[in-house]
């Protein structure tokens, strides 16, 4: 009971948040940028702890930090795209330094340095894309409704998976990865997440704060996006944690673990979602 209680305790403060950090622009760069960093900084000290590793784990953090952050001024005009040459520049130079330190295994040390920005530092970023966008007006606004809806999907379907799989879970979604998972649990928490999507539509429609000019369908499509892709980044993080042997990936969040713990699922829905609304605005 009293794990349960610290579990709700948290999980109470973490959604309100990232509530209320939508609230206000300069509050949800500054908590993500944060994020960022905290995540970055969790994931090379878990790699480091591999035999044969050694990745440059103040520079990555930075470096994700710094990308976000530059990601955000480039994204709401405030920077010119000249703002992330200092981001290219300490890549070349995370690449270079391996020539001089003779590490045992340099090539894992690249491969899990561009990883930490690849994995991290990028999907993170792209929550800038889906809030800051041109208005009809022709000027960049600050639009908090489709990420805020990005992580409103993924906490429903997480409810959701886990009700349905309770009620009627038979089949193992990925038994081998995540024993715990089901395709009746993946099925009914992807139908509550389209649902709540269309219920989205209707309210944006209602108070004429559908920026993107989304039907019923396409906010539909954007749940199910969330949904596939938000599950594949909670089986991804699960496999991570396998291969490295750990239950948890942190304990800065007590009862919930870690920070990739915590934001699995938006490290791959949140370039999913990116991708699936500049694709309707192109085409």
């Amino acid at each position: 009971m009293n794990n349960f209680i610290v579990r709700t305790i948290t999980a109470v403060f973490f959604v309100a948040a990232i509530v209320c950090s939508f609230l206000r622009p300069e509050a949800m760069v500054l908590l993500f940028a944060l994020v960022t960093g905290l995540t970055v900084w969790e994931f090379t000290g878990l790699v480091n702890q591999r035999e044969g590793v050694t990745t440059n784990r103040m520079i990555c953090t930075v470096a994700g930090v710094y990308f976000f952050l530059a990601m955000a001024g480039y994204s709401s005009e405030l920077t010119p795209s000249a703002v992330f040459i200092p981001y290219l520049v300490t890549l070349i130079y995370l690449m270079v330094e391996e020539l001089y330190l003779k590490h045992e295994d340099p090539i894992n040390n690249w491969a899990y340095t561009m990883m930490s920005q690849l994995y991290i530092a990028l999907p993170f970023s792209l929550l800038n894309a889906l809030a800051f966008h041109f208005s009809p007006q022709g000027f960049v606004t600050f639009d908090p409704i489709l990420p805020l809806c990005v992580f409103v999907f993924l906490w429903i379907n997480d409810a959701g998976a886990y009700i349905c799989g309770s009620l009627l879970g038979k089949h193992k979604l990925f038994p081998r990865i995540s024993p715990g998972k089901s395709w009746e649990g993946s099925i009914g928490g992807g139908i509550l997440v389209m649902a709540a999507a269309i219920g989205v539509w209707y309210l944006t429609e209602q108070y004429g704060v559908n920026q993107f000019q989304l039907s019923a369908i396409q906010w539909a499509g954007l749940g199910l996006m969330v949904v596939v892709f938000g599950t594949w980044g909670d089986l991804i993080e699960s496999l991570f944690k396998r291969t490295l042997g750990i239950k948890d990936s942190g304990h800065i969040l007590p009862g919930h673990g870690g920070m990739l713990d915590r934001f699995d699922s938006s490290l791959l829905a949140f370039p999913a979602a990116t991708v699936y609304i500049y694709t309707l605005i192109v085409f």
